[in-house]
């Protein structure tokens, strides 16, 4: 069992990595209180979901536009400065909105202008720590220390509502954002004790952001490995996360209520959370291109599954699997980007990546919904994760090197080109 048991190997050997794993738990347990506050409050000051999901979509949108700022600048800058500007900025965000929602007379603007701002600088931080993660800790270490962060952020999405549910109900807003404020304070100074990280490549190219982006995807379409494992994040995001449709499978297709979908909603989490716990046999893995193959096309196999299901405890055992497959797959893909991006185009490739796991969740939403009005939503789910499975797989057959793709440089490395056929 200790061999399967979650890898805490680059906690002993870098100090650094645990002076960052340390900051990002610390911001974690902050930030999981604020995203619930702010949808929370927009409703109460405006009694319109439709401001909730407004609030949402403009953090969602400004999100994705940080992301790909945050790759060009984490190739421009050096990136521990990178990390403390982003996080000093967030904590500024925190302290202003404590500030509206105690001055008796919240503005709403106000909430929707400081959620814009999170997006962005939430995104910048994201993207710089994904770069700086290979500088601290070694090549065969990259699959445990995505392991730890997966691990991390699992817990959080499963706690962080709840806590903020109570303390909402509690003490208020105003407490949750001042409580991620300190957070994301004590985050900065802990990073102060960090080295300072190399930046990118500061060449011609990257002093044009559309530029910069432009170099980093003529990359990304030549190497084989790189390609495979942003196209396994795409298909698994757009047709396994068919988040939209769980109301209706809870209640029409489960005959349940409302804590039935609660616990569909849930099942993927705690597989998640599972699954990275226990995810010590990632990082020996001879051939883990083989194996984020086998984690995406058990990721959408599972769901599959699921829309098939007409009982609860089957549909919850392949909802868990299925989150078994997403967080291994993304344990896989992030050591893997890691391991065969050149630094000076580190930060510009996680951005895509990043972008792909923000947005694709969204559109596989919306898509599932669609078809679910029109082959009902058990159908839907079937269609769209049996979609997912056979993609994977095409995948796998059009780019043999994601196969082959390892953790030692080898002759995975070596032809970039083959990706094109």
């Amino acid at each position: 069992m200790r061999g399967f048991l979650l890898d805490v190997s680059p906690l002993r050997s870098s100090g650094a990595f645990r002076v960052l794993f340390a900051s990002r738990v610390v911001a974690l347990l902050g930030v999981s209180l604020t995203l619930v506050a702010l949808s929370v409050q927009i409703y109460d000051l405006t009694g319109s979901s439709l401001a909730v999901g407004t609030v949402n979509a403009v953090a969602g949108t400004a999100l994705v536009a940080g992301t790909l700022v945050g790759g060009v600048l984490a190739d421009r800058l050096e990136r521990r400065g990178l990390l403390l500007a982003a996080r000093g900025a967030a904590a500024a965000v925190f302290a202003a909105l404590a500030f509206n929602a105690l001055s008796g007379n919240a503005d709403p603007t106000a909430v929707y202008v400081c959620a814009a701002v999170l997006g962005v600088v939430d995104g910048i931080g994201e993207t710089a720590l994904v770069a700086v993660t290979p500088e601290l800790v070694r090549a065969d270490q990259l699959a445990a220390a995505g392991a730890l962060t997966a691990v991390t952020t699992q817990l959080a999405t499963m706690l962080g509502p709840s806590a903020a549910g109570l303390v909402i109900a509690g003490p208020g807003v105003a407490v949750c954002y001042t409580a991620t404020c300190a957070a994301t304070v004590a985050q900065v100074a802990l990073m102060l004790l960090l080295p300072r990280l190399p930046a990118g490549d500061v060449r011609e190219e990257a002093a044009r952001p559309l530029r910069a982006l432009g170099q980093a995807w003529h990359f990304v379409r030549r190497h084989r490995v790189i390609a495979g494992l942003l196209l396994v994040e795409l298909f698994g995001g757009v047709f396994a996360l068919p988040y939209a449709v769980f109301p209706a499978m809870g209640e029409r297709v489960l005959e349940g209520d409302a804590r039935t979908v609660g616990l569909l909603y849930s099942a993927p989490a705690v597989g998640a959370f599972l699954g990275a716990l226990f995810s010590g046999w990632v990082g020996r893995m001879r051939r883990p291109g083989c194996a984020l193959i086998a984690a995406g096309v058990l990721w959408g196999g599972a769901m599959a599954g699921f829309g098939a299901s007409r009982h609860l405890a089957p549909a919850l055992v392949l909802l868990g699997l299925a989150g078994i497959g997403m967080i291994v797959a993304e344990i896989l893909q992030r050591a893997l980007m890691q391991h065969h991006t050149p630094g000076e185009l580190l930060g510009r490739v996680s951005s895509f990546w990043l972008v792909l796991a923000t947005a694709g969740p969204a559109v596989g939403g919306a898509l599932a919904g669609g078809l679910a009005r029109v082959l009902g939503p058990s159908t839907a789910v079937v269609v769209t994760g049996l979609a997912c499975a056979a993609l994977v797989a095409a995948t796998a057959a059009a780019l043999p090197g994601l196969r082959r793709a390892g953790f030692s440089r080898g002759a995975e490395d070596a032809g970039p080109d083959d990706a094109r056929h």
